[in-house]
């Protein structure tokens, strides 16, 4: 499960995928596509991925009507689980995310039992408290382990899109449980992430809590939210 997610693997993956050459295509149809992924790390959803995007989406509308951008990212958060369709492996795509190039906290979920074969953690460059970063470098400047948060906030900085930067930072770290649930990686961080961070907690409770079987709408919810892809990332883009 984390064996291989080193910092090697990681700037592999960067160098594969952050370019955006593998797909062109428009938002919605990203969020549609989602429906043909089952993900094994979420064993609360049985029903289409796309509707646990619209739920997320009206669960964070409802609370907050007039931040769009926020809404958007609801429906988009986990879209980079596409890459699993072009035959990632699920343990590069989905699960809760952590810094490479440094020592794993304990916080990361399996740490007991999922790191003992991965090279780093016995490196002596990497696996202290700091490893190859300064102290409150800033998570701008960290590698993350691979997955469907880091992808689509390279797609969204690859497209230009216009999502503000709280809103990019849900995306980026809205599966990094070490820092935003245990307050691990504080180290790292400088003022700009913890200014940030409110807004990721904000976030990660829509996440959670918005998987009921009350499905939603989607048809009729199309049009609102297309209308937002419109104003905040629209026209094809690079994937």
């Amino acid at each position: 499960m984390h064996t291989n997610q080193t910092l090697d693997f990681v700037k592999q993956k960067h160098s594969e995928w952050s370019g955006c050459g593998h797909a062109q295509m428009g938002m919605m149809e990203a969020v549609m596509s989602l429906d043909q992924l089952v993900d094994e790390s979420d064993p609360d959803v049985d029903f289409p991925n796309s509707f646990h995007a619209f739920q997320t989406a009206e669960g964070i509308r409802q609370k907050h009507p007039d931040n769009d951008w926020f809404q958007l990212v609801g429906l988009i958060h986990d879209i980079g689980k596409i890459m699993a369709l072009s035959g990632e492996p699920q343990w590069a795509v989905v699960g809760d995310t952590f810094p490479v190039g440094c020592k794993f906290q304990n916080s990361i979920v399996f740490r007991d039992n999922t790191f003992q074969d991965n090279p780093d953690d016995k490196n002596a460059a990497y696996n202290t408290e700091y490893g190859i970063y300064a102290p409150n470098c800033g998570l701008d400047n960290v590698l993350m382990s691979w997955g469907h948060d880091e992808y689509l906030y390279r797609v969204m900085k690859f497209n230009n899109c216009s999502i503000p930067e709280e809103g990019l930072y849900m995306i980026r770290f809205h599966s990094f449980y070490p820092w935003h649930s245990h307050g691990d990686y504080m180290h790292l961080c400088n003022e700009k992430d913890l200014r940030m961070l409110p807004w990721v907690r904000e976030f990660n409770q829509f996440d959670l809590y918005t998987k009921t079987a009350d499905l939603p709408d989607v048809e009729k919810l199309k049009p609102y939210y297309q209308s937002l892809i419109d104003k905040y990332c629209p026209g094809v883009l690079k994937w």
